[in-house]
């Protein structure tokens, strides 16, 4: 990367294998990050709306839909009754309901690891 300063927040769970992967990705593209545990520092409601309002995704694509968490909580048949506030506010009290890794700099939020999607994104990284 050519001298670029852009603060890269990188969200894992370090036992997840997807997390892994991205990480290993990061590494190998060069790409500066700063590390945070999802479950020990979860994102708060602010840096979760702030995140979904810059990606552009639908808010389900922040939610674990794998996890053992979202299942136990039946939340596939909860969520479309729930508002985005509600759904925000959910995904705020557990980092294991959200999916991951998440990348976030100024320009980007990329959310769960698609090596295409990565490679297509490197230069905002």
């Amino acid at each position: 990367m050519s001298g670029n300063s852009k603060e890269t927040l990188f969200l894992c769970y370090p036992k997840c294998t997807t997390c892994q992967k991205a990480k290993k990705w990061l590494d190998e593209h060069n790409v500066s990050y700063t590390e945070r545990h999802i479950a020990e520092q979860n994102p708060s409601y602010e840096e979760l709306e702030k995140w979904y309002k810059k990606s552009g995704l639908p808010l389900k694509k922040f939610f674990n839909t794998c996890g053992m968490l979202y299942k136990e909580m039946k939340l596939k048949d909860k969520l479309p009754e729930m508002s985005e506030e509600e759904q925000l506010k959910l995904l705020a009290t557990n980092g294991m309901l959200v999916k991951r890794p998440i990348i976030v700099n100024e320009e980007t939020v990329l959310v769960g690891f698609k090596e295409s999607e990565w490679s297509e994104k490197e230069s905002a990284l």
